[in-house]
């Protein structure tokens, strides 16, 4: 907080040294733009985007890991009942094979009986009843079948469509920020309207006070002005219930301090059409054109699950002495998995898959031909805005022009002080019905900006 209330003071001072060279009616006021820039950092939803994106990057990661060799160690201990052993009649004839080969050996008569002196080695087990293993796997995918690639590429396709669609949320998050920072603008303006007003009944109040003691007035004049006092509290008070609101709205947007925002004092300008001709592709379609690429990757993917695969696989055994007699010490191989048939399920889940990019393509489709429309709406709206000005600015021409006429004739004894006090507040009037004109305009610009995909070169 103590950063963003920086931030926010040291525009505010700049502002109050060069309000001259910013006020061109061209762009957002840097005070408004770094309230924008506060909250699109405060954004939880955008803050959630972010992490969506994130965890599409990671699922990347995961599917590259596929090809990362596997190295697994291993270690165990088990105890048989027993070990395991030939059966008697296999032992004998490996022992009598045993003796033929020492007499062939010492040249002794195949049929002289066998020396005593002369050991002989015992026949080993099979499988000791004591094993204890330790050994290291090797497993290294190949070739995936290109079901690896494919799911990059959808999960790149992923990320980029959850980045757009966080581009289309900083946009509305600037159109309401922008929205609610105009409507304080336009409130406060109304202060010089109520302010007008209040000595306007002050004045009439001190005439109707006179002309009842003079006999020129009833004491029901007097009753109209109490009554017109207490509606114009009422507007006080609703000036001040307004006021607070929108400051309100503003720290839930921004996470500005309330007491930072109550210093802020906005104005309201009309704004130039020259500089926001361009079009653009809006982000919700450039998310959706994504999230299709996304879906039809992800169907190759699936569909992928028949192509063979070739792995790579290892084994090596660090302690040889329990092994087995047919146990090996260390193998390398490679092998082929085809999944042949599968019971159709890839062959669904592939179709799923189209289908859900055939969804995308409609919505898109529609958001197209929606934008379209929403964009000569929005000009026309604009265009009617901009016309409006200029009516309320002849309006205010013309309430000038009479509230001068009214004073001059009022300075010679040719009108009375109601009459110069009425053309002052129609003139008043008529300066925040321009003020209304200027909010209008402004809402009209920033639709258009919006519709035509732009609005992001305006608050940046």
């Amino acid at each position: 907080m103590s950063t963003h209330l920086s931030r926010l003071s040291i525009v505010f001072v700049v502002l109050i040294w060069f309000i001259p060279i910013i006020s061109n009616a061209q762009h957002l006021d840097p005070v408004l733009k770094t309230l924008i820039s506060m909250g699109l950092d405060k954004s939880h939803s955008i803050n959630i985007h972010d992490l969506d994106a994130k965890q599409a990057v990671v699922d990347q990661k995961l599917a590259k890991s596929v090809f990362i060799p596997k190295v697994t160690f291993n270690g165990s201990f088990t105890r048989l009942n027993d070990d395991i052993t030939f059966d008697d009649d296999t032992q004998n004839l490996l022992i009598s094979t045993q003796k033929l080969l020492i007499k062939e050996a010492l040249g002794i008569p195949f049929n002289a009986p066998f020396p005593d002196n002369i050991p002989l080695t015992e026949v080993p087990n099979l499988q000791n009843k004591n094993i204890l293993k330790s050994s290291v796997d090797l497993d290294w995918v190949l070739f995936s079948g290109f079901e690896v690639n494919n799911a990059i590429k959808a999960s790149k396709h992923k990320e980029a469509s959850l980045n757009y669609l966080g581009f289309a949320k900083k946009d509305k998050i600037a159109l309401n920020i922008i929205e609610a920072y105009d409507k304080l603008a336009l409130v406060y303006a109304s202060k010089q309207v109520l302010t007008t007003t209040k000595n306007y009944l002050e004045e009439q109040e001190y005439y109707v006070k006179k002309g009842i003691e003079n006999g020129l007035a009833t004491p029901i004049s007097r009753k109209k002005i109490e009554l017109a006092q207490q509606q114009l509290a009422s507007k006080e008070l609703e000036f001040t219930h307004n006021t607070i609101l929108l400051i309100e709205v503003l720290h839930q947007l921004t996470g500005e301090s309330k007491e930072q925002l109550a210093l802020l004092n906005p104005k309201l300008e009309s704004f130039s059409t020259s500089d926001w001709s361009d079009t653009s592709k809006r982000n919700e379609i450039k998310a959706l054109e994504e999230a299709e690429q996304a879906a039809l990757y992800k169907s190759k993917m699936e569909k992928s699950n028949f192509i063979p695969k070739l792995a790579l696989k290892g084994h090596y055994e660090f302690i040889e002495d329990d092994l087995s007699l047919l146990d090996p010490k260390w193998f390398v191989g490679v092998g082929i998995k085809w999944n042949a048939f599968d019971g159709f399920q890839s062959k669904l889940k592939s179709q799923k898959s189209f289908i859900e990019s055939q969804k995308y393509r409609e919505q898109i489709e529609e958001a197209e031909e929606m934008i379209s429309l929403s964009i000569i709406k929005a000009q026309l709206n604009f265009e009617s805005a901009i016309q409006n000005t200029k009516i309320v600015e002849k309006e205010i021409d013309l309430a000038s022009a009479t509230y001068d006429m009214v004073d001059k004739q009022y300075k010679n004894d040719l009108a009375s002080i109601n009459d110069v006090l009425d053309a002052l507040t129609d003139l008043e009037k008529a300066n925040f019905k321009l003020q209304e004109s200027y909010f209008d305009q402004r809402r009209a610009l920033t639709d258009l900006l919006h519709a035509k995909g732009i609005l992001t070169s305006f608050y940046k």
